[in-house]
């Protein structure tokens, strides 16, 4: 397999509560890619597009690049949130500046919160108690 042929990506991996993104941005003008269909088909209306395409706005590359993307687990928006953190950290790779513009927006900074677990004896949520009688 020659190598000339293959096109050099930059990859990054994001992650929201149980959702991983696997992204590897490409230089080139095609429509981003998730799970083999167009982002558009994925996360349909003006609010999710707004939302993946914040790291090529702050970078100022948004018809520069173009992203193939896998992700699993989660949810819609786990998912979304897994997809902007790789494609930050992505962009990240390619130029210190683009570092520190995504830094200060906050987009390379994995979202740690998470569900909270379910306590034992309790009622059927984290925090719920069994009320006490006052008399």
């Amino acid at each position: 397999m020659a190598e000339s042929n293959k096109k050099k990506g930059y990859q990054g991996i994001g992650r929201r509560k149980e959702a991983i993104a696997r992204v590897r941005v490409l230089e080139g003008n095609s429509p981003v890619l998730v799970n083999n269909r167009p982002i558009n088909e994925v996360f349909p209306g003006l609010l999710f597009q707004k939302a993946y395409q914040k790291p090529f706005e702050v970078t100022k590359t948004l018809g520069k690049y173009t992203a193939t993307i896998k992700v699993e687990g989660g949810g819609v928006y786990s998912q979304l949130g897994a997809i902007v953190h790789g494609l930050s950290r992505s962009l990240a790779q390619i130029d210190q500046e683009h570092r520190s513009l995504l830094k200060v927006q906050g987009l390379l900074t994995r979202d740690a919160r998470v569900k909270e677990r379910r306590k034992m004896g309790q009622g059927g949520r984290a925090r719920a108690k069994k009320q006490s009688p006052k008399r």
